[in-house]
């Protein structure tokens, strides 16, 4: 079994990489500096932004950080559907005053990955994720060789023994209550609302049938939880919706408000505004289109995209993707090293021990 490389981060407790700008380079670093694993987003972004990115981080801390990317999708798609779904936010385009974008720039389905793989291949960073499958063994290998520590992201113990089949050094274990996109391998629609399992319950499944190393994912928001978690099996605790709320978070001002909005009771799963499954805080858009949106990742993506921004342009959270894990309403508003400190704290604290708990890298 493959190790992380030896001092990966004091603390067990992993920031996740949130693709569309929050989880940018000032988070990232703030949450290495704290002894926390930082993480970038690679998806959406071309391979030079995202170089952009790691460039500023590494300009902004020399502690290890890790970085994502999205598997290119596959199969068909229907686009009949697509079009009907175009044609049902026709009204959502004249309300903002916008034109929905043309079939032809709805984007390709690899979101650049070869490009992105190789470069970081070419110039490697301490750790690099994968979500929506994993890569072929020799990709992985190839990471492995440059020093690279490899985690794929997984819904369940099948994805898990794939992942490990072909090389990965850890798993992202990833829960129902996760917040933004759930990062199963293949998407069925037919198993919509059916399939999620909690993270409590796939950690241990996880943990019993495959000996990778553990990072949790889902719904994670307070020291507590991580213990719980590292009780269960796991090796370290993923927090998304948690890192939203500070400072140095690039959320959206509406989005991080909207976490602890009364207005905002619950989150669901829908396919409204990317065409995968994706938790979020239900608002407007997700109740009228979310019925109808078809499994289209990632031409919904983009035909949503100038909707989602003229949303935020307007000051209206309505017409936004707010994606949030269920434990939105425990989000504090704290600078995100602090807010490291915290959930460190809190983990000892109901360990019963105030040792330092360093993640482990082995099982």
């Amino acid at each position: 079994m493959s190790s992380a490389p030896n001092g990966l981060s004091p603390h067990p407790i992993v920031q996740a990489p949130m693709a569309g700008g929050a989880s940018c380079p000032p988070l990232a670093a703030a949450v290495s500096e704290a002894g926390g694993l930082g993480f970038l987003a690679g998806g959406y972004k071309t391979a030079d932004g995202m170089y952009q990115e790691i460039k500023q981080l590494r300009a902004l801390t020399r502690r290890p950080f890790g970085v994502n990317l999205f598997m290119p999708q596959s199969g068909s798609v229907d686009q009949a559907a697509v079009e009907t779904y175009r044609g049902q936010l026709a009204g959502e385009a004249g309300w903002y005053g916008i034109s929905l974008a043309a079939d032809d720039t709805l984007g390709t389905c690899d979101d650049g990955y070869e490009a992105k793989l190789a470069l970081l291949i070419e110039d490697p960073v301490p750790v690099v994720s994968f979500t929506f499958g994993h890569p072929a063994p020799e990709a992985l290998a190839r990471l492995r060789r440059a020093g690279t520590w490899t985690v794929v992201t997984v819904t369940s113990v099948e994805e898990a023994r794939a992942a490990r089949e072909a090389g990965a050094d850890a798993l992202c274990v990833q829960g129902s209550e996760a917040g933004g996109h759930q990062g199963t391998h293949r998407d069925d629609p037919q198993t919509d609302g059916t399939a999620a399992v909690g993270l409590l319950s796939l950690v241990t499944q996880v943990r019993e049938a495959v000996p990778l190393p553990i990072i949790a994912a889902g719904g994670v928001m307070r020291g507590s939880q991580i213990a719980a978690l590292l009780a269960a099996g796991a090796d370290a605790a993923q927090l998304g919706t948690a890192f939203l709320t500070c400072p140095e978070s690039g959320a959206d001002p509406l989005h991080k408000a909207a976490l602890t909005d009364p207005l905002f009771v619950r989150t669901e799963l829908t396919r409204a505004f990317s065409g995968r499954p994706a938790r979020g805080l239900v608002n407007r858009f997700m109740r009228e289109h979310g019925p109808y949106a078809p499994a289209a990742y990632p031409q919904v993506h983009h035909l949503t995209s100038g909707l989602r921004k003229a949303a935020a342009a307007a000051g209206d959270p309505q017409g936004m993707a707010l994606w949030a894990g269920q434990g939105h309403r425990l989000a504090r508003t704290l600078p995100a090293g602090k807010l490291v400190e915290v959930l460190a704290a809190e983990l000892a604290e109901t360990r019963g021990a105030p040792e330092n708990n360093q993640m482990r890298s082995t099982s």
